[in-house]
């Protein structure tokens, strides 16, 4: 498997500029929250929504829940963390940087095959034979070693039985929204992503896909804290708990996410 580092032109500027949210610099940030990339789309409405019901100015820094996990043990200055998975929380929890009883599951994601509308694949139609079809030469997938959904993608490939004969074609994002941004730039032929980006304004213009069948990786449960070393404890506390009303959820189910019974 290989890391690619390449420039992705305009286009590729374009869909970070998406995928990321904008500086705010002319109101003072309140919160910082942590926030696995798969939300990127889903979690700008998310915030906008919370700071109009007057939670204070929401700042978005987006990675790998593993990278952003490392960020906080080594000290970072976050208030809340979003992960893609529980497991991240959990650690986090055990070592005394997150508050005891905060864990919250807010959203359960899910992982598809994307390619250009432009490519010769039909991945809808093709599905995993799409991975093996003549000319894919590179394979999007982020990180295993500290993206969940890197490591869901790899549970699949080799549920499906083909991990072996891919596993010299994958590419590998920092994160699920470079992975993307991979096969947009042409770098790679086919990716596994979340079906949240998928279906994001930008790439659902400019792609197609295939959900991959759920039973083929654990189901991909993602938990929200509230980090110890938050000067606005509550105020996270309060972030986190909006994740859970019926509005967030609303937003949530429109990029493709499973949601564990929201409050109204």
């Amino acid at each position: 498997m290989r890391s690619v580092h390449r420039s992705m032109g305009a286009f590729f500027v374009l869909l970070v500029a998406f995928l990321c949210p904008a500086k705010v610099a002319a109101q003072t940030t309140m919160l910082t929250v942590a926030a696995a990339a798969n939300l990127g789309p889903a979690l700008r409405e998310i915030s906008a929504n919370f700071e109009k019901r007057g939670g204070a100015h929401v700042t978005l820094v987006f990675g790998s829940s593993g990278s952003l996990a490392t960020q906080i043990e080594n000290g970072a200055p976050y208030d809340v963390f979003l992960s893609a998975d529980l497991d991240y929380p959990h650690r986090l929890e055990s070592k005394g940087l997150a508050v005891l009883g905060s864990l919250t599951t807010y959203a359960v994601g899910s992982l598809v095959l994307w390619a250009p509308k432009t490519s010769a694949l039909d991945v809808r139609e093709l599905g995993f034979k799409a991975l093996t079809a003549p000319g894919v030469r590179n394979i999007a997938i982020a990180n295993p070693e500290h993206a969940p959904y890197g490591k869901a993608a790899v549970a699949a490939l080799r549920r499906a039985n083909l991990y072996d004969a891919l596993k010299s074609k994958l590419v590998l994002g920092e994160d699920v929204a470079q992975t993307a941004q991979f096969v947009v730039s042409g770098n790679a032929q086919v990716g596994i992503i979340p079906l949240s980006l998928a279906i994001s304004p930008e790439l659902a213009r400019a792609g197609q896909r295939w959900e991959l069948p759920p039973e083929y990786y654990l189901a991909m449960e993602q938990g929200a804290v509230v980090l110890r070393k938050s000067k606005y404890e509550k105020l996270a506390q309060d972030f986190v708990n909006y994740l859970k009303t019926e509005e967030a959820a609303a937003i949530f189910r429109s990029y493709g996410y499973g949601v564990p019974g929201p409050r109204p």
